[in-house]
């Protein structure tokens, strides 16, 4: 057996640069051998990334907030203020080295935790991401999800948006998902759940113990 994954809770936002060298420093040490696997939860101050099949075009407001490039998977995203990143780090060689079946576990715990608040987040064939459906037949994003494994060893992660303000999405194309589409983005407070950033960390670790157990 192993030792048990480390959570972290971030109080106040942190920058993003920091937030990445702070990753890549504890997947080397993970690979190492000399730490532990770690769930970093955590916010940033509002801004862009971009992922590795971001679009220029998909940047509407280039000079909104700062833009990061990012090594993780996926478009243009938004993080901020009421929005609960989880950045994963896990040995995948330890657990199963299937990166597919680990975005799909990562999709699952969104899923999962959702449910305990009585949300249905869905997943949608050829869009990243956890859905909720609307009235009117609109689907409205709630969740992304964006990874990058280095030798077997996986972070960034998921970040689901609790009480983000919404408006911050139109600087960008989220995820390539043109709101034209009948598609847009949504939060559990927008969807009339007022869960605390503490509820919903509760949430995510007992969702997390059941998806990723071992």
């Amino acid at each position: 057996m192993t030792d048990p994954i480390e959570w972290r809770i971030s109080d106040d936002p942190v920058p993003y640069p920091e937030a990445v060298q702070a990753m890549e420093a504890r997947v080397a040490a993970i690979r190492a051998g000399t730490a532990r696997e770690q769930v970093w939860l955590l916010e940033h101050p509002p801004l862009y990334t971009a992922g590795t099949s971001a679009r220029t075009g998909d940047l509407l407001q280039p000079d909104r907030f700062p833009v990061h490039a990012s090594g993780r998977g996926g478009q243009y995203t938004y993080h901020g203020p009421g929005q609960r990143v989880a950045y994963v780090m896990l040995d995948l060689k330890r657990r199963e080295p299937d990166l597919r079946r680990f975005v799909h576990d990562l999709e699952e715990w969104v899923i999962r935790t959702l449910a305990r608040f009585n949300v249905r987040g869905e997943r949608r064939d050829g869009r990243i991401g956890i859905w909720v459906a609307r009235p009117g037949g609109r689907e409205d994003k709630i969740a992304a999800v964006g990874v990058r494994v280095r030798h077997w060893v996986s972070y960034h992660g998921i970040a689901v948006n609790i009480d983000p303000e919404l408006e911050h999405f139109s600087g960008i194309v989220p995820c390539g998902i043109a709101p034209g589409a009948g598609f847009g983005v949504t939060s559990l407070h927008d969807l009339g759940l007022l869960v605390s950033m503490a509820e919903f960390d509760a949430a995510l670790q007992g969702a997390f113990a059941e998806v990723f157990a071992g």
